[in-house]
């Protein structure tokens, strides 16, 4: 197998050839058509509590990083039932188990990391789902309590990044009422979504938002280096919760006295993400891929996530 690989964030990510390992009973060998980007990627290569954690639990040799995939089952362990070979998944690789990251032309996972795809949804499409969405999900469910026909209000902080693009799209399906905050630029893309869009550079953005408040749940999909977790609790309705995706270190102790605050990143399993693949293939959501780049171009792909600012998704394509 081929992976992108580097033993530490100073070193650039290279290609190298690694041995295929014998898949055990309950596992799957998935050939990977598209790859999907994410800060986390990057994030794990340095000294983060993600990165320590793959350091510690994961498997050992070269760092292969990467979560999310799409692809062809090429060959199932004897205890696998649910899936056979030639079946086209999406899914998430996740080192807790062992298991090597997405960054390669082959990944080895157990079958309840994946889910079906149906021949409408195209590999690219679908590897723009497994943290991204699944995280948005999350949010909105789990510690927003979102349900169909709720008189609900949804604040979605980077309302055109990976996260934030879905987030507004699942709140809307559910029947929040939801407002965006983005770039001047992504506005009508935001509000095409349906949501009511404003522009950060426009203003204090809080205080406008406050006035089409309260919210029953506000996604932090931008940072608290933005948007200090002290702000936001003077935005949410009596019940309402927070879910920050990106956490500043010295913002931990504060989300841990507070119950309607939520540290969040999506763990992609068949099932979260059987529920995603079918609003996609509905057209109930749609995914944005801003570019996509050869696997051989992950270190490039990286530092351009790393840039901030990235619309929607990026992707990579094995050889």
């Amino acid at each position: 197998m081929i992976v992108a690989t580097s033993p530490s964030a100073r070193v650039p990510l290279q290609l190298v050839e690694l041995p295929s390992r014998p898949l055990r009973e309950n596992e799957l060998r998935v050939k990977v058509r598209a790859i999907g980007v994410n800060p986390v990627d990057w994030k794990m290569r340095g000294l983060s509590p993600l990165g320590l954690a793959q350091r510690l639990l994961g498997p050992s040799g070269p760092l292969v990083v990467g979560t999310d995939f799409s692809g062809e089952v090429v060959e199932r362990g004897a205890a696998v039932t649910a899936r056979s070979v030639g079946d086209r998944v999406v899914g998430g690789t996740d080192f807790s188990r062992g298991q090597l990251g997405s960054y390669a032309d082959e990944v080895v996972v157990r079958e309840d990391q994946c889910a079906l795809l149906p021949d409408e949804v195209s590999y690219e499409d679908a590897a723009c789902l497994p943290v991204p969405a699944v995280t948005a999900w999350i949010c909105l469910t789990r510690v927003g309590g979102l349900t169909p026909g709720r008189d609900a209000k949804a604040l979605i902080l980077g309302a055109s990044g990976g996260v934030g693009l879905f987030a507004v799209q699942l709140a809307r399906n559910l029947g929040a009422k939801v407002v965006g905050v983005c770039s001047g630029r992504n506005v009508a893309r935001v509000e095409a979504l349906g949501a009511a869009a404003l522009d950060y550079a426009g203003g204090d953005v809080l205080e406008r938002a406050k006035a089409l408040g309260p919210y029953d749940i506000i996604v932090n999909a931008v940072g608290s280096d933005h948007y200090p977790l002290a702000a936001l609790r003077a935005l949410r309705s009596p019940t309402g919760s927070i879910a920050m995706v990106v956490v500043s270190p010295w913002e931990f102790p504060s989300i841990a006295l507070d119950p309607r605050v939520k540290s969040v990143l999506g763990r992609p399993t068949r099932e979260t993400l059987e529920p995603l693949v079918k609003a996609l293939a509905r057209k109930e959501i749609e995914t944005l891929i801003e570019e996509v780049f050869p696997l051989a171009e992950a270190e490039r792909a990286q530092q351009r996530s790393r840039e901030g600012k990235v619309v929607g998704k990026l992707l990579l394509r094995p050889g």
